[in-house]
């Protein structure tokens, strides 16, 4: 382990850890790699606070940068000393892209990527915890962070105070499509919901969608960019106050230029800043991955959006077809995005090979979550887009000592939209479960 220099800001203490840790747990020999966590602490005086770890949501992005002493963090230091964890091949750990992963074969791309999920991520979290000299921590987990919450009350439960989870609990048991079945019916929801609030929109995303299946249209960065990729900027109705700039961007995309319409510059590069797979690979990758176990993905998203025709636009200019309505997609990976995303076209065999393996070990033990005695306090949101309510509440029913407060106030960034009052809630939570608990024992 090695720490870099701290710096202070708005009061906060910042202290960058880096740990040498195995690629692979179960075989040291294969290598290691490198994991950074800033640590997060109140400047003035030496803690002596319990830990809270953080898991961010994903999977493939880095821990947030914390600007100034605000959110779920100003909540957090008041109880805890905060550790933001960038999970493996994200942020300042050993990154993924299609950069680092260019001088090794589709092979042996896929096999290193195997590495990635969450239970290698949460043994990171251990070796860290044991590093440092915690005996035990809290956890706090957003999105696929909460998945990697239940993988750690599945395998080191002895090593948790507390858990806390938002919008972030997933089946412990069922099959990826079970998922996306669920997921894309809310996405149609989504999509119903804005293109009432704005009836105007239905005819502009037609436009827009026609004409890129009429003409060659390009990004700044030289991609084609298609119907299916505009299509994919859905993914942003998951969170909040998002109906609003997305209209604006459609009503400002088409303009006529000596007779001809054309789409935007500042569209069409509004459009490649929000390809997140461009610079974030790991998320198309493995996001299927995420609900594997035992099985192969074989690109389930993809099979059951043909079950969903109204995702398939066709356009009316087709005789054989009348136009069909336009539907965003939402938070789903298809195999074509590694034929037509720019720094996801290096990976495509890769990707095939991890949507073909079939032998991904367990994320979660059943039985030990059966048995789990840790508080467990978890935000499930009613209309969550990515994680669906009903099954959260299916596992966490099977989860003693877990508790769930479901609410439609807030979309799947709760959590970064009102983070202090989400914490502070299942803190109190967690208490009254920690304070039943002693009673019984007494």
């Amino acid at each position: 382990m090695t720490s870099a220099i701290t710096f202070i800001d708005s009061g906060l203490k910042h202290t960058p850890h880096y740990f040498d840790i195995p690629v692979d747990h179960n075989d040291p020999s294969k290598g290691t790699l490198q994991v950074f966590a800033r640590e997060i602490d109140c400047a003035k005086g030496a803690s002596d606070k319990p830990w809270l770890v953080f898991f961010q949501g994903g999977p493939g992005f880095p821990s947030p940068r914390p600007n100034g002493n605000s959110g779920w963090m100003k909540r957090a230091l008041q109880d805890y000393r905060v550790l933001l964890l960038d999970q493996r091949g994200t942020g300042n750990s050993s990154v993924i892209n299609h950069q680092t992963l260019a001088h090794l074969s589709p092979q042996q791309q896929a096999e290193y990527l195997s590495h990635f999920r969450a239970d290698s991520i949460v043994r990171d979290a251990e070796h860290i915890r044991k590093a440092l000299g915690i005996k035990q921590w809290a956890i706090l987990g957003q999105s696929f962070g909460g998945f990697c919450s239940l993988t750690y009350l599945s395998l080191f439960p002895e090593s948790l105070s507390r858990a806390f989870i938002t919008g972030g609990v997933p089946s412990v048991s069922r099959h990826p499509d079970d998922v996306y079945e669920a997921t894309f019916l809310r996405t149609k929801a989504k999509n119903e919901a804005f293109f009432a609030q704005f009836p105007k929109a239905q005819g502009l995303c037609q436009k827009i969608a026609n004409h890129l299946l009429q003409n060659e249209v390009f990004l700044p960065n030289g991609q084609r960019f298609t119907v299916e990729q505009f299509q994919q900027i859905g993914i942003n109705f998951g969170v909040s106050d998002t109906f609003l700039p997305t209209y604006y961007s459609l009503e400002n995309a088409l303009i006529e230029i000596n007779g001809v319409t054309t789409l935007r510059y500042e569209f069409l590069n509004e459009m490649l800043m929000q390809q997140a797979f461009q610079t974030n690979p790991i998320y198309a990758l493995l996001h299927e991955s995420i609900y594997c176990q035992g099985v192969a993905s074989d690109w389930s998203a993809h099979r059951v959006r043909e079950r969903f025709d109204e995702f398939n636009y066709r356009s009316g200019s087709d005789d054989s077809h009348s136009e069909s309505a336009f539907y965003f997609t939402g938070e789903m990976v298809f195999p074509w995005m590694f034929e037509q995303y720019q720094c996801l076209q290096p990976l495509q065999q890769a990707a095939q090979l991890l949507a073909e393996k079939d032998d991904w070990g367990s994320l979660y033990d059943a039985n030990v979550l059966a048995n789990n005695t840790v508080p467990v306090s978890c935000a499930v949101y009613a209309d969550d887009m990515f994680v669906e309510m009903d099954i959260s509440r299916e596992t966490l029913a099977r989860i003693p000592n877990s508790k769930a407060w479901i609410t439609n106030e807030y979309e799947h960034n709760g959590l970064r939209a009102d983070g202090e009052r989400i914490l502070d809630k299942l803190i109190e939570m967690s208490d009254h479960t920690h304070y039943c608990q002693l009673t019984q024992q007494a």
